[in-house]
């Protein structure tokens, strides 16, 4: 008899009958979110519903357009406070970061849950072993109406990464690498397993990074292998009250392919417009001109992102033909950014630091750039008119690429700064 993946446990534990790949099955759902951009209509199908009562726990994030940036916004934002009040559910309002850096802080959620949010990052909470998806708002209001859903259980890719990490690469290189090898397509409705010497040896930053990347895949989910860095992690956040036990998957899991990427000798990577799985060696764009350069969002807004950033600014000076915007992903991360001087070092280097949350990724505000402008982001998508113009032209790469272009006022290698 053949063993469970992930997610076929997860699934199986939330269906309460053994479930395998292929499967159709209603599940309970443990958490569920919105955020602002997708809350306005969850709010609309729940008074639909004609539900007085939420059945999952719920919470609600104001990080997309944070501060408001226009009227309409302010009226959304406004709903989902009304609403929070009426439900007694909870709400991480303005200034509080990015909803997939202030949920995992929360302590709401642990390994082997089932989490539903109406945003397509969701995925990120694989990094301590949450079955993480993201649905529409209608979908997302189903489940509050009724605390479940219904799942078709993906097939689980196999990835082994091997080989010892060079100087200068970081998490967001290698699962660029990973994304360009595989492609934009390649992993579509399936749940992704990382495993591997570099996984291990990656801190939970990272590990948040990778599997904030696997819907760049098409992925449904991603894991990561829960472990003493994982545990240490979890008991450092502030409200669990429940036990924290790990899943991991069956010896003789099965999986629909297994790919193994060997590192050892991969340089600082970049994604170039418009597509996510067109990357690169950051240097072959070397005489790319940059106007902005970003770095934050859900994908590396943390605080070794900041740290690294920091540590390549100081003592230097950001080019005067570039904007260079810092997101901290959470309050808690800014916060502790500022006791350590990293928010110094970067504002006295010439940056500007945003409210936590989402900044320049998402469009509204905060960074829109020009016609033509080319723009070098920690961000997880280059899609034409990502960052609110689609005239305008996205690279993507790590926080210390990013800020050695900042420096440098041009795509450029940072291995020389570090």
């Amino acid at each position: 008899m053949t063993g469970k993946t992930i997610a076929e446990k997860i699934l199986s534990s939330h269906s309460g009958r053994s479930l395998k790949a292929g499967d159709f099955a209603v599940c309970k759902v443990d958490f569920t979110f919105g955020q602002d951009g997708t809350s306005s209509i969850i709010i609309d199908r729940v008074k639909e519903l004609g539900i007085d009562k939420l059945k999952t726990k719920f919470c609600m994030v104001i990080d997309h357009s944070a501060p408001s940036p226009n009227e309409g916004v302010s009226r959304v934002h406004k709903k989902m406070r009304r609403f929070s009040a009426d439900f007694r559910s909870r709400l991480y309002d303005v200034g509080c970061g990015v909803c997939h850096q202030v949920i995992p802080e929360s302590g709401y959620i642990l390994p082997g849950d089932l989490v539903l949010g109406a945003d397509s990052h969701t995925c990120t909470y694989g990094a301590i072993g949450v079955f993480a998806t993201g649905v529409g708002s209608t979908d997302l209001a189903v489940a509050l109406a009724t605390g479940k859903n219904w799942f078709k259980v993906p097939e689980t890719i196999k990835i082994i990464v091997q080989g010892k990490q060079p100087k200068g690469i970081f998490a967001k290189d290698i699962i660029l690498y990973i994304i360009g090898g595989i492609g934009a397509n390649g992993a579509t409705y399936k749940a992704v397993e990382f495993s591997g010497e570099v996984i291990d040896q990656l801190d939970m930053d990272g590990r948040f990074t990778f599997c904030n990347m696997v819907v760049e895949m098409g992925a449904k989910a991603g894991f990561m292998p829960q472990d003493k860095k994982t545990i240490a992690w979890l008991k450092g956040v502030s409200g669990i009250k429940r036990e924290i036990k790990t899943v991991s998957p069956d010896k003789n899991a099965e999986y629909c392919d297994t790919i193994e990427f060997d590192i050892s000798k991969l340089k600082p990577q970049a994604s170039i417009p418009h597509n996510v799985d067109t990357t690169v060696d950051a240097a072959k764009l070397r005489n790319v001109l940059i106007n902005e350069a970003f770095l934050g969002t859900c994908t590396n807004g943390r605080l070794a992102d900041l740290r690294v950033a920091a540590s390549i600014l100081k003592s230097r000076k950001v080019s005067p033909r570039v904007k260079f915007i810092v997101a901290p992903a959470s309050r808690s991360i800014f916060l502790e950014a500022l006791k350590n001087g990293i928010i110094d070092t970067l504002v006295r280097s010439g940056a500007v630091v945003v409210a936590p949350g989402c900044g320049p990724c998402v469009g509204t505000h905060n960074g829109v750039p020009a016609d033509g402008e080319i723009v070098i982001s920690t961000a997880n998508r280059n899609f034409k008119g990502r960052m609110g113009n689609p005239k305008a032209f996205i690279y993507l790469a790590s926080p210390a690429t990013v800020t050695a272009s900042a420096i440098e006022g041009r795509i450029t290698d940072p291995r020389k700064y570090l």
